[in-house]
């Protein structure tokens, strides 16, 4: 079974499981629109009673190598939800989409290839589970960019890898691999790169054998709350955003990254 309705993913259903692929090659940036395109498909397959477990994946060298900020400069070469602008007008709408993607009722393994990095990094953590390869790459740059985190990252991180190595990421910046994402519990599983769909699509299949029921009842009991965190940690890390984003220090972060070199900051 297939579902074309939309742009830039692509939704496929076999033997109860999802594949949900973003096709946005080869580093699958985000915007608002992406986001509410998943929001959309995981509430389809929410209404499917044939749908039990949800593969989400992508095609490209990246998962998702986070928002398109380009230069930071207004000259086209990145995506207007991300321009100062953009974070006073659309990045709260995005974020109510994220939310959307928490609240699911299906269980989502991730098939993480490549980079997961800032919001990126924020969208590998909405599945349950996460399959990556030891070239995958992890990281939660903001403050590289002079931004804060988003995408509910706040909350979900820490819950995830607890609260010290949570800070370690968000306040060094800096990208850990497959291999160092394995061992502080980031990724669930660790295969080679072409055993990563296969990985992520059995451990799925494993998962829709059960009665599917108690699963969505099981999986909502461990995720209590977590969509309302989300929500409420999006409006304060949009608020932070959106200073932050009219800093000299941003604009220069977004520079520093797009051109590959350390940023001069000057606290500004």
């Amino acid at each position: 079974m297939s579902i074309d309705n939309y742009t830039d993913i692509e939704v496929t259903l076999d033997n109860h499981v999802a594949t949900v692929e973003i096709q946005r090659p080869p580093l699958n940036f985000f915007d608002h629109s992406l986001i509410k395109q998943l929001a959309d498909a995981f509430d389809a397959l929410d209404a499917e009673p044939d749908c039990r477990a949800i593969v989400l994946a992508s095609t490209g060298k990246a998962f998702c190598a986070g928002a398109n900020f380009g230069t930071g400069q207004a000259d086209g070469t990145g995506s207007a939800d991300f321009t100062e602008e953009g974070f006073q007008n659309t990045t709260g709408k995005l974020y109510q989409e994220a939310t959307r993607l928490f609240a699911s009722k299906k269980v989502v393994i991730g098939a993480i290839q490549g980079a997961a990095i800032g919001g990126g990094l924020g969208l590998a953590l909405v599945p349950d589970f996460r399959v990556a390869s030891p070239a995958a790459r992890f990281g939660a740059n903001f403050v590289k960019l002079g931004l804060h985190q988003g995408f509910g990252i706040s909350v979900t991180l820490p819950r995830l890898i607890g609260q010290r190595a949570a800070a370690h990421m968000l306040l060094t910046g800096k990208r850990i691999s497959g291999v160092e994402a394995a061992d502080i519990g980031l990724v669930d599983q660790l295969v080679d790169a072409e055993d990563l769909r296969p990985a992520a699509l059995s451990l799925a299949r494993e998962i829709a054998e059960n009665a599917p029921l108690a699963v969505m009842s099981v999986r909502a009991t461990l995720r209590t709350g977590l969509a309302e965190a989300v929500a409420e940690a999006t409006q304060h890390e949009l608020k932070e955003q959106q200073w932050l984003r009219a800093t000299d220090d941003a604009y220069e972060g977004i520079r520093a990254v797009a051109q590959r070199r350390p940023g001069v900051f000057t606290g500004t």
